[in-house]
């Protein structure tokens, strides 16, 4: 009895792989497109061609700005100076903390 049941569960399964239409083979050439599809597509490549000359002009983005606050972006664009600070003093081996 389970052998039918694993059965019948394994035809259920790959029922839906055997239902999709052709697929396309390596090196198969594409069916030809009729009149309308071609329209179709041609219709389609204006509408987006048309879309995306509605989409307005955008300043550049600092997603870290509001983390820096606005003092800190002008003030990275200067270059940086050096904060360690040499000291003439010949210093020890030995470190103090």
């Amino acid at each position: 009895m389970r052998k039918i049941a694993v059965a019948i569960m394994l035809a259920l399964i790959a029922a839906p792989a055997l239902a999709q239409d052709h697929v396309q083979q390596y090196g198969e050439q594409p069916k030809e497109k009729t009149a309308s599809q071609k329209a179709d597509d041609d219709r389609a490549e204006r509408a987006y061609q048309r879309s995306l000359n509605n989409v307005p002009d955008q300043k550049p983005v600092d997603p870290w700005g509001t983390a820096r606050g606005d003092d800190a972006s002008k003030k990275s664009a200067a270059p940086a100076k050096p904060a360690v600070k040499q000291s003439s003093k010949a210093k020890s081996g030995s470190t103090a903390n």
